[in-house]
C-alpha cells in the first residue's frame, strides 16, 4: 500500500511538472530582472500574471539574494494540493519547476542558504536542497502551530502560532546563543488572525497581517519599526494604497529592498468576505519608508 501511494505521489508530481512545462512552452519566455516584469510604482499591481499569479492559489514569494531564483507556494485549484514552486533564471531566461510538496510557507534566510518552512527548514547543498529538517524542540512543538517563520541577517526569528489565538513570537540570538521565543507585545498581538510575519534583513521593522477595528475590511497589513531601545513601535496600518476591503496578507520585501510583495484577494460583486484565494501583488517599497518614524521616541511609540 505504501509503495502504491509513493508511486501515485511521483506520478502526480510528474504530471504537474510536465503540465507546467507544456503551458510555459505556449507562452512568451520571461527574461530579465524580476521575471521581466515592469516595476511597479506606489500603486500595487499583480506580479507576473499568468506565470506566478495564476488561477491557482499562489502565495508567499521569496527570492534568493542574487535575485536569480524565486520560490513560492501554490495550491492547485483542481486537486487542492500545495506545492513548492521555483522560477530560476538561466542564461537570462526564467524556467519554472516544481520542487515538491509544500511544507510550511517558504521563506529564504537573507544568506539564501536556508529555506525556512514553518518549524522546519532545508539547507542549500551542491545539488539543490537538503531533506526537510526540524528546527529542534524549541520550535517543533505539538502545542504550537507555526505557519511562517522569517529570519533577519542577525538570526532573529519572527513567527506566528495559529494554535494559540494567532499570536506572533520573536527569538533573538545573543552571544551566539539562540534565545527562547517570547510573545511580542499586546500592541502587536491584537486583533484577529494575526499571522504571516516578515522581518527586515536589518531587523529594523516587521510586517504582518491582522484583522483590526481600525482596518479597511478583512485582513490588513501592519508594520512596526524597531525603536532605539530595542522595543517594537506601535502597529501602523500600511494605509489604503495597500489595504482594501478584501484580504491582504503574507508581506515580503525583496532582498534589494526595492519592492514589497503581498497577497491580495479583491472582493467581487456581492461578496462581503474574502476567500483565501487571490494573487501576488508588488509595489515600490517606498510605501514602507514613508511610514518610518523620522525621530522615534522610545518612550511613547509602543502604544497604539
Amino acid at each position: 500500500m505504501k509503495h502504491n501511494i509513493y508511486l501515485l505521489h511521483l506520478l502526480t508530481l510528474f504530471l504537474l511538472t510536465n503540465t507546467n512545462a507544456f503551458a510555459m512552452s505556449e507562452r512568451p519566455t520571461l527574461k530579465g530582472p524580476y521575471l521581466g516584469q515592469t516595476p511597479p510604482g506606489m500603486i500595487p499591481k499583480v506580479f507576473a500574471p499568468g506565470y506566478v499569479s495564476t488561477r491557482h492559489r499562489d502565495h508567499t514569494p521569496s527570492f534568493t539574494p542574487d535575485l536569480q531564483e524565486l520560490y513560492f507556494s501554490r495550491k492547485d485549484a483542481d486537486t487542492d494540493k500545495w506545492w513548492l514552486i521555483r522560477f530560476k533564471q538561466i542564461d537570462n531566461v526564467w524556467h519554472e519547476s516544481v520542487i515538491g510538496p509544500r511544507v510550511g510557507r517558504p521563506s529564504l534566510a537573507p544568506n539564501g542558504k536556508v529555506m525556512h518552512l514553518g518549524n522546519k527548514y532545508m539547507q542549500r547543498t551542491q545539488s539543490g536542497w537538503s531533506e526537510v529538517k526540524s528546527l529542534g524542540p524549541m520550535f517543533d512543538r505539538s502545542d504550537w502551530g507555526i505557519m511562517r517563520l522569517s529570519a533577519s541577517a542577525d538570526g532573529t526569528y519572527i513567527f506566528d502560532d495559529y494554535k494559540n489565538n494567532d499570536v506572533l513570537r520573536i527569538s533573538e540570538v545573543k552571544d551566539g546563543k539562540r534565545q527562547t521565543p517570547v510573545l511580542l507585545g499586546p500592541h502587536i498581538n491584537a486583533g484577529k488572525w494575526t499571522a504571516h510575519p516578515f522581518i527586515a534583513q536589518d531587523a529594523s521593522y516587521i510586517i504582518w497581517d491582522s484583522e483590526k477595528d481600525d482596518g479597511y475590511g478583512n485582513k490588513d497589513l501592519y508594520i512596526s519599526f524597531r525603536l532605539p531601545n530595542g522595543d517594537w513601535g506601535r502597529a501602523k496600518n500600511l494605509g489604503d494604497s495597500i489595504n482594501t476591503a478584501g484580504m491582504e496578507a503574507g508581506a515580503y520585501v525583496s532582498p534589494d529592498g526595492k519592492y514589497l510583495f503581498f497577497n491580495r484577494h479583491v472582493l467581487k460583486d456581492g461578496e462581503t468576505q474574502s476567500s483565501t484565494d487571490g494573487d501576488i501583488y508588488w509595489v515600490d517599497a517606498a510605501v514602507i519608508e514613508r511610514l518610518r518614524p523620522k525621530s522615534p521616541d522610545s518612550k511613547l511609540s509602543t502604544v497604539d
